[in-house]
């Protein structure tokens, strides 16, 4: 029965957490160029509207506060038992465009990119990243559909957040520590951070050196992570598609075109071609088209045979 009642509370709890408020301002990107240029593996950052956002921008001071990997279409998974088990987790049109993200509430799952058509989004884009790892990327991410969301996770990461001298050492959650095996529970950055770590590719590494002198890298707990750390990351390249952009003109327009007219057959045989004239009409010039004729220069004259009198 106890257990029934803190069920229901924690439902309760997270639906209010999760609950959205509407959108204040007009959309500050353009969702279509996002959905054209964006490729798997690549992280989608959102700036969320909902309570336990505002939770997550005071802990991590940036306006992203949601990380979802962008995993292509179906027929772009290389791997058909991966292929399989997105299927299994997402009922929805074969052809959409399809993100893995952990959710308050739901745990992992998959939903299609369109979902985020209103909102504020940035893509991050692994530098260099190969195809090969990008599919153990996604595969990573697969593999955990279904484990639930670490709410706990949100509260340790902001009591380790504090200064040590507010908090003492032994408050620290246990979370932390080292955990062999695949976790039952995780959050959206995290688990998109442990995807990277296994194919060794950096986020925000720890990088100390040797006595020698030599640099190495140790992979980052990735429980540790926020969304705006892909963002921060130097290993990441930041896209941008603003809804109204300053490049929005076209490069090709740029280029030193003659605007004069001219139009060349090759470098030294340039002419002005006339414009087209319509069709004339005969009961005004009291002739009618005979014969059209194309001189050297690409004009066209019009020769016209005189109307024949009525008797």
């Amino acid at each position: 029965m106890g257990m029934n009642i803190r069920a229901r509370i924690a439902r309760a709890v997270t639906r209010w957490l999760t609950t959205e408020r509407p959108a204040e301002r007009a959309p500050l990107c353009d969702f279509e160029r996002i959905r054209y240029e964006i490729r798997p593996a690549d992280v989608l950052l959102v700036e969320g509207r909902s309570r336990v956002s505002e939770v997550i921008k005071n802990i991590s001071q940036s306006p992203w506060t949601h990380s979802a990997l962008y995993i292509g279409r179906l027929a772009d998974i290389d791997d058909p038992a991966v292929r399989e088990r997105i299927q299994r987790h997402y009922q929805g049109d074969p052809h959409d465009q399809l993100v893995i993200e952990a959710l308050l509430g739901e745990g992992t799952v998959v939903n299609p990119l369109h979902k985020y058509r209103h909102e504020h989004l940035r893509i991050c884009r692994p530098s260099g990243l190969s195809r090969q790892d990008a599919q153990q990327v996604i595969g990573y991410a697969a593999r955990h559909l279904g484990c639930d969301y670490d709410v706990r996770q949100l509260f340790d990461l902001a009591r380790f957040l504090l200064p040590y001298s507010v908090l003492p050492r032994r408050w620290r959650s246990t979370l932390f520590e080292h955990n062999a095996g695949i976790p039952t529970r995780t959050v959206c950055s995290s688990m998109i951070a442990d995807a990277f770590n296994s194919v060794h590719f950096p986020v925000l590494p720890v990088m100390r050196r040797t006595q020698q002198g030599a640099l190495r890298l140790y992979k980052r707990n990735a429980r540790l992570y926020a969304p705006c750390d892909f963002d921060y990351s130097p290993y990441f390249e930041i896209i941008k598609y603003p809804y109204l952009g300053l490049e929005d003109r076209a490069v090709y327009r740029d280029l030193p075109w003659d605007e004069e007219g001219y139009i060349c057959n090759d470098e030294n045989d340039c002419f002005i071609p006339q414009p087209v004239v319509a069709e004339p009409d005969e009961t005004q010039l009291g002739s009618q088209p005979l014969l059209s004729v194309v001189d050297a220069s690409g004009l066209v004259d019009l020769m016209y045979e005189p109307k024949p009198q009525k008797s």
